[in-house]
């Protein structure tokens, strides 16, 4: 018997499921990523004259439960239509059965790898209120995310911030079998990992999104005002989290505004710190003119 390496295994099963058309509109290119439901290729759209991006079943039969998966998360991408979310384009079936949607071709990389280019708290912020404002937009079409982590999110070359892999997406409004559980160890809900993602609410993607905000701000020196709004959302009780991402989207615009925050109930000196930093132009203006006027005073008395 003779055996095969892990590279001529997967040159074979790459062969094996490259996409065949019915239609010829698409010049299929390249593989660009595979993960467990679908296999996504870079491909040329011959009617508008442009590059997109197709996705296709990893499923071996079309009764596959994949199938349903890719079918759902393909519902999810047409229904959210927002800067933040790749749109869908086409779908349809290949000749072997398998099912097929076509999107916008996204260049950039993952947070995971754009992070370290993130020096400063402001970037790390703006990067992060977008995905936020992202997941808010989802969640008020109804719509769950349940697997947010850095390897989910894209940063384009222009600074576009993309919310990717809508694969275990939950439609509130759909009934799904109890007892599966559902997206990334370290950004889990507890109710996810008890296997409650059948009834998952927002509030576990707003857990999602404060472990994001904890591991983008890493370990470095952090007002307490930010960290007790990422720990706000990690909240163990899903009651205690904010009750939607619009509000953690409000509550880290006051931040970065530099007013008080709901997370956060500042001491008389914080908020003496915070008044100082808002107005301190008025107050060096006002501390200048009575300087003046003192020396003006000290000057007319001097004979």
């Amino acid at each position: 018997m003779t055996w095969l390496s892990d590279a001529v295994v997967g040159r074979l099963r790459e062969v094996a499921t490259w996409p065949e058309l019915t239609s010829d509109r698409y010049e299929i290119r390249r593989p660009v990523g595979r993960g467990g439901m679908g296999t996504v290729y870079a491909a040329y759209d011959t009617v508008l004259e442009r590059e997109v991006a197709i996705k296709v079943s990893n499923a071996l039969v079309p009764d596959d439960g994949l199938e349903e998966r890719l079918r759902l998360e393909a519902r999810v991408l047409a229904r959210l239509e927002h800067p933040g979310i790749v749109p869908v384009h086409d779908a349809g079936v290949l000749d072997d059965g398998r099912l097929y949607y076509v999107m916008k071709l996204v260049h950039g990389e993952t947070l995971a790898a754009r992070a370290p280019a993130l020096t400063t708290e402001a970037d790390r912020l703006a990067v992060f209120l977008r995905i936020a404002e992202t997941v808010a937009f989802a969640h008020d079409s109804g719509v769950v995310h349940r697997d947010l982590q850095p390897a989910n999110i894209m940063v384009g070359r222009f600074g576009e911030v993309l919310v990717l892999d809508w694969g275990v997406a939950r439609l509130v409004d759909l009934i799904e079998s109890p007892g599966i559980r559902v997206g990334t160890p370290g950004f889990m809900a507890p109710e996810l990992q008890r296997g409650d993602s059948a009834t998952a609410e927002p509030a576990a993607d707003i857990f999602a999104l404060g472990a994001l905000l904890n591991w983008i701000l890493g370990d470095a020196a952090v007002p307490r005002r930010l960290r007790a709004i990422a720990n706000k959302c990690a909240q163990p009780d899903p009651r205690d989290r904010y009750s939607n991402a619009a509000d953690l989207v409000a509550d880290l615009s006051r931040y970065r505004a530099g007013l008080p925050v709901s997370a956060h109930r500042d001491t008389l000196a914080e908020r003496a710190a915070l008044w100082f930093t808002k107005y301190q132009t008025l107050v060096f203006l006002i501390a200048a003119y009575l300087l003046m006027r003192a020396l003006f005073a000290f000057f007319q008395r001097t004979p």
